[in-house]
């Protein structure tokens, strides 16, 4: 019998008859649109400003950039009730504080300059425009980073293609085809031999492409079908294929190939893509399993691992933090309960990237890296190897290591951790490429949300400022030329339309900018937690397949798998599941109980993880039976794995559910006896009770 409990429901005290306790309290469930509103106050704005700084003229003798922003989301034109009778924006001024420098005079002039008004977010997570309520909806879409996934079977043959997908700028695509040629497009432009590719990037003959690769037989495959030799040839033909029908130009050829992969201006990867695409071409993932063809040892002369010897996943770990970035392996292909160790030796090359703060503490000095945190310097990521060692011998070698290490890493975050892709980005992929034909390395599935992240009204917004940046820059630059520059103030060089058009055209007539559904408090709610995979960037309706639409096993306890709409937007609009987060990188989080193994008891202690990192778990169910002291009553516990239901020894457990209603969302929750329901009916029901007017 279940013995009801008094619980507290805001200021409201209910009795609840719940035969499982409640271990997490139900989050705030409107966090998704305040915290990324208040993130693009507080960062994404100067993000823009700064990457849209210096505006230099065709000298190069004017620059006008913008330093800082002034907005106050405190003190609003219009109260909310005035803004809603008076058919206004609930909003505050916006201004940007630009500074214009004439190198050639020697003339600096700073000015603050109204950009417009901006709207506010109120405090239940809406916008009020022309005194309507708005919402901006979330938007589910592809994470930029580096994609492998399984090509079309031709006879016995696995075809792979391969994608680097940028926040923006052009994308790089790879293909393998049935007579083991490597192929690659750039901006879905015609396809090339991929060592075309590598010759421009400076890797120039083919002895030079194979010294950089290894032996391996697809490689030999696509150098004796190109007919280039040289860097020179490479780079004329990618620009003949890139530019077809313009003269041809070595030095027209490296700086397209510049400007469209290493130029920050026209290639980001985003905070998020630099994350996804580190973790993607890390060492260290691709060599467990696999046989060490040479013996490896660290800067210390200590072997990390013999020929011969299997490298497990510590010591696939120490290869990586002891900043190796290439080694040599036997493959070794597991089918059924058969091993098999192959004769050929392939290179595994990593992108040349490292934990900064782990091989700081390595080597340097205790004594000058004592209270270190570089996260706080800036360095979030990564980072590249080359660059460090640059940083640590220059510290080493100075009066003040400590604090010139510091200093280094402050001012050289965008050398360490760049935002575009880098030759050695480049490499890595074409490695990767090359060692999926031998079983090294894993496909990616495109539908996991492990590779979908979330872009909130923050980040929507700062794409959608950065277009009316883009416009404005051309205006300045135009004006320079014309404009006395000895008299000229940045107010008349800056036209601030083009931003302001650029706001006033998301929030009016963006298609993620909606008039908020509120017939009751659970249709507003469910709007404000909406996930759409429509929209600028996204899909369209008549090109979405099934397999984008359907349940996926990762939606578990991230989004719902019942409430979406009947009819053509089915499985392309969502809803958060209730217990759902986003991380600082977008991508969705659902919280979990620790199994402690040691005792053999459920833990309080909750952790929240992303669908690629639950994929090594087994996570029992939340109604699982547990005794008074939180072990497990049954001797099999039923748990998840992937995508399988298995049961398995306590012991093998992991993680459990923290509630039932994790999996669904809010409105699908309120559906009493949700278990009994037929699914269809289920996703009426929880659509429906959006339709209730109060009487």
């Amino acid at each position: 019998m279940v013995r009801p409990v008094k619980i507290q429901l805001g200021r409201t005290e209910r009795m609840s008859y719940s035969r499982i306790d409640e271990v997490v309290d139900i989050p705030d469930l409107i966090e998704i649109q305040k915290r990324s509103y208040q993130w693009f106050l507080d960062e994404g704005l100067m993000e823009v400003l700064r990457d849209v700084s210096p505006i230099r003229d065709f000298s190069g003798e004017i620059e006008l950039s913008f330093i800082d922003k002034e907005f106050d989301s405190g003190t609003p034109t219009y109260s909310i009730e005035e803004c809603k009778e008076r058919d206004s924006n609930f909003a505050a001024p916006l201004k940007v504080k630009v500074r214009f420098h004439n190198k050639k005079d020697d003339i600096i002039k700073d000015q603050s300059i109204y950009i417009g008004e901006f709207p506010i977010m109120t405090d239940t997570g809406t916008f009020i425009i022309n005194g309507a309520e708005r919402v901006i909806i979330s938007q589910l879409v592809r994470s930029p980073g580096a994609y492998f996934t399984p090509g079309e079977d031709k006879g016995d043959k696995q075809l792979f293609n391969s994608q680097i997908i940028p926040n923006r700028g052009a994308w790089l695509e790879y293909e393998t085809d049935a007579n083991d040629i490597l192929w690659v497009r750039v901006d879905r432009t015609r396809k090339f031999h991929l060592s075309v590719l590598l010759r421009s990037l400076g890797f120039g003959t083919d002895d030079d492409i194979l010294a950089l690769f290894g032996e391996s037989a697809i490689l030999h495959a696509t150098l004796g079908k190109d007919l280039c030799r040289t860097r020179e040839e490479g780079l004329q033909e990618l620009y003949r294929k890139l530019r077809p029908g313009e003269p041809v130009s070595v030095e027209g050829a490296e700086t397209l190939l510049n400007n469209m992969f290493f130029d920050p201006k026209r290639y980001d990867l985003g905070r998020f893509g630099i994350y996804k695409l580190n973790k993607k071409l890390a060492l260290a993932s691709r060599l467990v399993g696999h046989q060490a063809a040479e013996t490896l040892v660290d800067a210390n002369g200590e072997i990390i691992v013999a020929e011969g010897e299997t490298i497990t996943e510590q010591i696939a770990k120490d290869i990586q933090a002891s900043s190796i970035n290439e080694v040599t392996v036997h493959p070794v292909v597991v089918v059924g309960n058969t091993v098999t160790v192959m004769d050929e030796r392939i290179k595994i090359i990593g992108n040349n990237r490292v934990n900064a703060a782990e091989f700081i503490f390595a080597g340097m000095d205790p004594a000058y890296t004592e209270g270190l945190d570089v996260a706080a310097l800036g360095v979030t990521e990564r980072v590249r190897i080359p660059v460090l060692k640059e940083i640590l011998a220059e510290a080493k070698a100075s009066k003040n290591p400590s604090e010139t290490l510091r200093e280094q890493l402050r001012s050289r975050v965008t050398d360490l951790m760049p935002k575009h892709l880098t030759v050695e980005d480049i490499v890595a992929s074409v490695s990767y490429m090359i060692g999926l034909t031998y079983g090294i390395g894993s496909t990616d599935d495109i539908d996991h949300l492990g590779n979908r992240r979330i872009r909130s009204v923050g980040e929507l917004l700062q794409n959608q400022i950065r277009v009316g940046f883009a416009r404005m820059e051309r205006v300045v630059r135009e004006r320079m030329g014309t404009t006395d520059m000895l008299t000229a103030t940045p107010q008349q060089l800056v036209n601030t339309r083009p931003v302001s058009a650029a706001i006033k055209e998301f929030f009016g007539s963006s298609q993620l900018s909606q008039f908020m559904d509120q017939p009751n408090p659970l249709a507003e709610l469910t709007h404000k937690r909406r996930l759409s995979a429509l929209g600028p960037g996204g899909l369209s309706r008549d090109r979405a397949n099934f397999e984008v639409r359907d349940v996926h096993s990762s939606h578990y306890g991230r989004m719902c798998p019942i409430e979406t709409p009947e009819g053509p937007n089915i499985g392309l609009i969502n809803s958060l599941a209730t217990y759902a987060r986003v991380n600082k990188y977008g991508f969705i989080e659902t919280p979990y109980r620790v199994y402690d193994k040691v005792n053999g008891v459920v833990t309080d202690e909750v952790k929240y993880m992303t669908a690629d990192e639950e994929d090594y778990y087994y996570i029992a169910q939340a109604n699982e039976p547990l005794d008074a002291e939180h072990h497990f009553e049954q001797k099999k516990v039923v748990c998840r794995y992937l995508d399988k239901f298995i049961e398995r020894e306590p012991s093998q457990v992991d993680l459990m559910d923290v509630s039932p209603k994790q999996l669904v969302s809010v409105a699908t929750a309120l559906i009493p006896f949700l278990g009994n329901d037929d699914a269809n009916r289920a996703l009426m029901g929880s659509n429906m009770q959006r339709q209730a007017v109060p009487l």
